[in-house]
């Protein structure tokens, strides 16, 4: 793993090359079933361009991929809207960062955190993992406790997390991070070949998807 300083200094680097370019996106030369998968016929309905990332805290791919997608997503256009849905895959600890999500992002707080969690976690080491360590590890970035409590406990959170596991289970999703365009196509880095590859494929998915739904 790359120490901080290190990765902070490569993320500023990548992340110039990485901002989308939707206009230019469909000259990208990619294919089905090599750098992403087709999954259904139809984009969703409705005339937004939806894009997921499937991800946990507690998995070192996706804290490669955070700082990165994270201001790629906000760089999107308006008619592209960007959610994320943390997974457990049957694993306490996700699930304990899955509601821990959930939370953030009902108290507008995730994307603040968003990056911060995986490096607590990966880079310095922090057992998240472990309520009492993340309720005083959250108060120390501003999360009150007496808002985040019960609402972490809750039986709406809970519901969230269930939510998102079968969602990622319709769209077979097997492993983090994935992302899926419009409900039609899932991709990864894994899938495209690399972190870099990764936005070319997504950007030009995405342009398609737009310009699908322009016609109809």
């Amino acid at each position: 793993m790359l120490p901080l300083s290190r990765r902070q200094f490569l993320t500023q680097g990548l992340a110039l090359t990485l901002l989308p370019v939707i206009s230019q996106a469909a000259s990208a030369a990619i294919q089905a079933g090599k750098d992403y998968q087709v999954l259904g016929p139809t984009p969703l309905p409705g005339p937004n361009v939806e894009v997921l990332e499937v991800f946990s805290y507690g998995c070192p791919h996706c804290a490669h991929l955070a700082p990165y997608i994270e201001p790629w997503s906000h760089k999107l256009p308006a008619s592209v809207v960007f959610r994320r849905i943390p997974v457990t895959f049957g694993h306490e600890q996700w699930a304990v960062l899955a509601r821990t999500y959930y939370v953030l992002d009902t108290l507008h707080q995730a994307d603040r955190l968003q990056v911060k969690i995986f490096q607590a976690i990966h880079d310095q080491n922090i057992n998240l993992f472990s309520e009492d360590v993340l309720f005083d590890w959250l108060e120390q970035q501003g999360v009150k406790r007496d808002q985040f409590i019960p609402l972490y406990r809750s039986f709406s959170i809970q519901s969230k997390v269930q939510q998102g596991d079968q969602t990622a289970m319709n769209y077979g999703v097997d492993g983090v991070p994935t992302v899926i365009i419009d409900g039609r196509y899932a991709t990864s880095p894994t899938q495209a070949g690399s972190i870099e590859a990764l936005f070319p494929v997504m950007n030009t998915l995405i342009a398609e998807e737009m310009q699908l739904k322009k016609k109809r």
